[in-house]
């Protein structure tokens, strides 16, 4: 029984982001038989804001931005998700994105809820300037929609450490002085200096390496020798692949946006690394590895792939030419339901974006617990405490999984939404 087999095939057209999370919706909703009530709140979003804001640029004349929030659900806590800055962003991928966070919180048992925003530019188009006017500006448009107990944003695609660190800076300035310190976790994902947390840049792919940890423990497989391959090198993808590689297993293939590099011998993670800071982010051109059609990334023949890129990345016509026996999604949403089907019908596991990098928003939780509480924790007591709620996680999905005969996704959908339903319940809905 799986998730995507209670989807009714549409036409073959390629659907988006929104379309794919509402069928992975519906057909769980079907799956725990949730009740129509709260099936009915769950399947729309609480709040969608979209802003048109001004900003000077370096040469004085003045740029238009168009920024998004959505705030999905708040049954379980206040609203969580990252801002990401990225030319593709529109409301339909922000919904869905917002949604994915809201699983995503529900099945780490956290106290939150869903929301996921962004502005619609190419950030390599600006400079360092231009990049913290447009932040502050749009944080200041954002306003009182967002707050430290009502939606804390966190980095996502093409935000760091000091973008979070400018919306902080100018969230607390629009405070009282005697109150600005109370709002310092008005976003995670902080620099270090800034109350940030010791480790949150390796916490999303350190849960990524995790989960496949725990998968390769479940079927007694060593992951010394292991091949895999990478979409996306940045935090999530280049941590993922550098904990990986600690264990012994090898990358042979790494896409990014600048194109795909293969070496059936190996890629020294870290040397790859080291290489981008100098090639503008870039794995093209890195020595001892051969360029690759953009095409014909996932068909490299590996033994785990690991999307940690965008969104629809894994579809109908290129699912069928994956070798690997496991997909871990590092990314939100990197597979359609059709090619989802299409992995699972070949016996291909696949560990769900809500859980597999679920560890990004979990990090992001103990940040805003050590802001909140004035508490300072050490980076191996960090790790330590991410494991141990990835490894609760991952046994509950995997039982779940073979107690009721389903694949992970549908597992982890299943416990997810069961906890937003039984929150409906015990509460009630006003009035």
């Amino acid at each position: 029984m799986t998730l995507t087999k209670k989807v009714k095939k549409k036409e073959q057209a390629k659907q988006g982001m929104f379309e794919n999370v509402m069928k992975q919706f519906n057909a769980a909703a079907d799956m725990v038989e949730l009740n129509p009530n709260i099936r009915k709140i769950l399947a729309v979003t609480n709040n969608e804001l979209i802003i048109h804001f001004p900003v000077r640029m370096d040469n004085g004349e003045v740029e238009i931005f168009k920024g998004y929030r959505v705030q999905h659900n708040n049954a379980l806590g206040p609203y969580k998700g990252g801002l990401r800055y990225h030319p593709t962003i529109d409301i339909d991928s922000v919904k869905a994105l917002a949604m994915w966070m809201t699983w995503k919180t529900s099945l780490a048992g956290l106290p939150y809820g869903g929301a996921k925003g962004g502005i619609q530019m190419d950030p390599t188009k600006y400079s360092q300037s231009e990049l913290e006017r447009i932040t502050r500006r749009f944080t200041y448009a954002l306003g009182e929609n967002i707050g430290p107990e009502h939606d804390i944003p966190a980095p996502d695609v093409n935000t760091n450490a000091q973008t979070m660190a400018w919306i902080a800076d100018t969230y607390m300035s629009t405070k009282a002085p005697s109150e600005r310190s109370k709002n310092q976790h008005v976003v995670t994902g902080k620099p270090i200096g800034s109350g940030g947390l010791e480790g949150r840049d390796r916490a999303t792919g350190f849960g990524v390496y995790l989960t496949i940890k725990y998968w390769a423990e479940s079927k007694q497989v060593d992951l010394k020798g292991k091949r895999f391959i990478v979409q996306g090198f940045g935090n999530v993808g280049y941590w993922a692949a550098h904990f990986l590689e600690k264990d012994g297993a090898k990358m042979v293939g790494v896409q990014d946006a600048y194109g795909t590099i293969s070496n059936e011998e190996g890629i020294s993670v870290d040397h790859l690394f080291e290489f981008t800071k100098n090639n503008k982010g870039a794995v093209v051109g890195f020595p001892d590895s051969t360029a690759v059609v953009k095409e014909d990334f996932f068909g490299i023949d590996c033994d785990i792939c690991i999307p940690a890129a965008l969104g629809n990345q894994i579809t109908e016509d290129n699912a069928a030419s994956i070798k690997a026996t496991l997909v871990a999604e590092g990314a939100n949403g990197p597979t359609t339901v059709e090619a989802e089907q299409i992995l699972l019908d070949r016996g291909i596991t696949i560990i769900p974006d809500i859980l597999c990098n679920s560890g990004g928003v979990i990090g992001s939780y103990f940040e805003w617990l050590q802001n909140r509480n004035g508490e300072l924790w050490e980076l191996e007591e960090i790790l330590a405490r991410i494991d141990k709620k990835i490894r609760e996680v991952f046994r509950r999905v995997l039982k779940a999984s073979e107690d009721k005969n389903l694949d992970m996704r549908s597992a982890a959908y299943f416990i997810a939404i069961e906890r937003i339903e039984k929150a409906y319940i015990q509460r009630g809905i006003f009035p």
